[in-house]
């Protein structure tokens, strides 16, 4: 029983790649339809905005309770996480597992928002720049927020 789970595991795992590398493929077919020059190097503030954005994002979809609904067909709840975040399993049912790995994992999930905004900066530079600014105050803010409850405990408020 063990090696039927454990090839159904490795088959997941591997149409997973296949599908991160079509995925990947994908945007640079879009980029060549739509005529988009090949974009420069970034630069430090580009990438720091790109990781700050795909940090945040990956914990909003992978572990915040708003976005459970999102995750509820491919992961169970283990505990509770972070303030607002959720600790979570795959399921085990065949076609459920990888995608609850992926989906649970803010690790996982970054390689693929990476790649996202990556390929959204090549063919919508502005617009991409915007979004990751935006996260990128949303998580500055989250910081913020952290910072002010603990000073606040710890002023006995």
């Amino acid at each position: 029983m063990r090696s039927i789970q454990g090839l159904r595991t490795h088959c997941g795992h591997g149409a997973a790649m296949l599908g991160f590398a079509a995925y990947t493929g994908g945007w640079i077919v879009l980029r060549q339809r739509l005529g988009r020059p090949r974009p420069a190097p970034p630069r430090p503030w580009d990438l720091l905005l790109t990781a700050t954005a795909a940090f945040r994002l990956s914990r909003l979809i992978g572990k915040a309770t708003v976005t459970r609904p999102l995750r509820a067909p491919f992961t169970r709840v283990d505990c509770p996480g972070a303030p607002a975040e959720l600790n979570e399993s795959p399921r085990e049912e065949p076609g459920r597992k990888t995608a609850g790995e992926l989906i649970s994992c803010p690790f996982c999930l970054s390689v693929w928002l990476v790649t996202t905004l990556t390929g959204a900066r090549a063919v919508w530079p502005e617009a991409t720049s915007t979004v990751t600014g935006a996260l990128t105050a949303l998580t500055v803010s989250d910081a913020l927020q952290y910072g002010h409850s603990m000073l606040s405990e710890r002023a006995g408020h």
